[in-house]
């Protein structure tokens, strides 16, 4: 670790958002001499890891989701706990000794007037300079729940995946979980070994299930394996593979997906790991049924035109990046809503601005934000470098 920080003097470069993505940036600009300034709104790191249900393990192993500079315990198991997650984030801004600001909320990031810096405007009315940005503000932001007709007046109890903890409060109750991506299949899991009456779960689009580990094997290694290889051949590779591990469901309610596995990881939706959904459809307890189209009073209208009457309904819909008012004015959103760049590469738009943590690989996002980090902080670093190197040199030219 250096002991002369200095390559930015006063102008730090800002890293917005004291999460895994944040702080692995930070820890790799600190490593190349560059001072970084964590901005976090709440009043510790690993905000949101804080905030997510109680069961929820990593699905990627712990050798491969460390962050650049420290490993992860091996007590922490092969699967890493939230609070084993949380304990570690906390370690990590500690054993690096970073710089972090808590309580402050970034609002606002413009260019600054001579166009050499950035301006944040952050709360408490604070104009900050910075020579570079790195925006790393989570790729699960903000719970995004559709407006669905009718859910004004439904008599039940309806909320978003994002509030829920434990299975404790819907113990003999009749539970409906929307949505069939990893959070929603865990958490149906979570409420029949919890003691729900009845779960049902309600699917859009069909998941491709794989297996988190098989004969030792973590589904992880494959998806680093597979990343760069045609999409065609991954998507057969994929379905052969379904069919050896996976058992056909669709007498329960969940046929094989009729989509490759690798294409719809293109399109942005990642193979739900198995934690329990197989064998929970399999004997009856997870009932799989159609989407959600709207609510009428007590009952939950569904896509096939079928009518339930559940006492709760838990919205595992995802989340949005939320990036719009922060820099949606800058131009370097897609139509999505998601950064048109990561990593070391910057937009034309917006030189020096940066992001991490807004991608969600089969290869596993932890490990590619570490890998984001440190091409951020070699850009920056050289940069820095190169800068301070031009200054000197005028320096001694008078």
């Amino acid at each position: 670790m250096p002991s002369d920080i200095d390559l930015t003097n006063d102008r730090p470069v800002y890293v917005i958002g004291g999460g895994p993505g944040g702080l692995a940036v930070a820890a790799a600009l600190r490593a190349r001499g560059v001072r970084a300034v964590v901005l976090e709104k709440s009043e510790a790191v690993g905000a949101s890891w804080r905030g997510h249900y109680d069961r929820l393990h990593l699905h990627t192993t712990r050798k491969l989701s460390a962050l650049p500079g420290l490993p992860m315990p091996r007590s922490f198991g092969r699967w890493v706990s939230r609070d084993h997650m949380v304990r570690y984030l906390e370690k990590y801004a500690e054993f690096h000794g970073l710089e972090i600001v808590t309580g402050v909320e970034v609002t606002g990031i413009d260019r600054s007037a001579d166009g050499e810096s950035w301006l944040l405007r952050a709360t408490g009315g604070r104009e900050l300079t910075g020579s570079a940005v790195v925006v790393a503000t989570g790729f699960n932001h903000t719970p995004r729940l559709p407006s669905w007709p009718g859910a004004e007046s439904y008599e039940g109890e309806l909320l978003h995946a994002g509030t829920y903890r434990n299975p404790g409060p819907y113990a003999g109750k009749d539970v409906l979980v929307v949505g069939a991506g990893n959070t929603g299949a865990e958490i149906a899991v979570d409420l029949v070994e919890g003691g729900a009456a009845r779960v049902r779960l309600a699917i859009r689009t069909v998941p491709h299930i794989v297996r988190r580990s098989t004969a030792g094997w973590p589904a992880q290694r494959t998806g680093i394996l597979v990343r760069r290889l045609p999409t065609r051949l991954v998507d057969r590779a994929g379905e052969i593979m379904c069919r050896i591990a996976v058992p056909d469901l669709a007498e329960r309610g969940l046929p094989r997906p009729d989509t490759g596995l690798y294409s719809r990881v293109r399109e942005g939706a990642i193979p739900v790991q198995d934690v329990g959904l197989i064998a929970a459809v399999r004997k009856g307890r997870v009932e799989p049924v159609a989407a959600v189209e709207s609510f009428e009073d007590s009952k939950v209208v569904l896509a096939d035109g079928s009518r339930i009457s559940p006492e709760v309904v838990i919205a595992a819909t995802g989340y949005s990046r939320a990036l719009e008012g922060l820099v949606g004015h800058l131009g370097v959103l897609d139509e999505r809503g998601r950064p048109v760049v990561r990593g070391a590469r910057t937009s034309d738009r917006a030189p020096d601005l940066y992001f991490a943590g807004f991608t969600n690989p089969i290869s596993g996002m932890l490990r590619e934000l570490s890998m984001d980090a440190e091409r951020i902080a070699k850009a920056v670093g050289t940069k820095a470098l190169k800068a301070k190197t031009r200054k000197a040199k005028s320096v001694k030219a008078r």
